[in-house]
């Protein structure tokens, strides 16, 4: 399985889960890679931060950091956005429902409904649900 970070024409970020590079440019060729946002088949690849870890180097469940990514207690600003904005959107996350299996099906029910979403960034799913 391979990630990779994704962005359309308009701008929208997101990541698409591939069998493989193959797999990819074969669904990009004939506009299966859509944007979960606008739809759009005009869909690019994006330089990534991911870096694979060997087996062994992070425990399980503990998130492998990129460089600058380390908030600390004090909620520091993140991606230049001010610790009171991460700080409530923390909060909002902490609310909300890991719907765990049932994800393909609330996303399919959302984009029907036209309710836009996006993957959250790692800062904001620490230690969360």
């Amino acid at each position: 399985m391979i990630v990779y970070e994704l962005v359309c024409v308009h701008g929208h970020r997101f990541e698409g889960w591939f069998a493989s590079a193959e797999e990819f440019a074969r669904q990009q060729s004939v506009a299966l890679v859509t944007c979960p946002v606008c739809d759009d088949a005009h869909v690019e690849r994006v330089p990534s931060a991911r870096v694979a870890v060997p087996r062994g180097a992070a425990r399980d469940n503990e998130p492998v950091e990129a460089p600058g990514d380390h908030d600390g207690d004090n909620n520091n600003a993140i991606g230049g956005l001010p610790a009171e904005v991460i700080t409530k959107l923390r909060e909002i996350v902490h609310s909300t429902e890991n719907v765990g299996p049932r994800f393909p099906e609330e996303a399919r029910k959302m984009r029907e409904e036209g309710i836009e979403f996006a993957s959250l960034p790692p800062f904001l799913t620490r230690n969360s649900h």
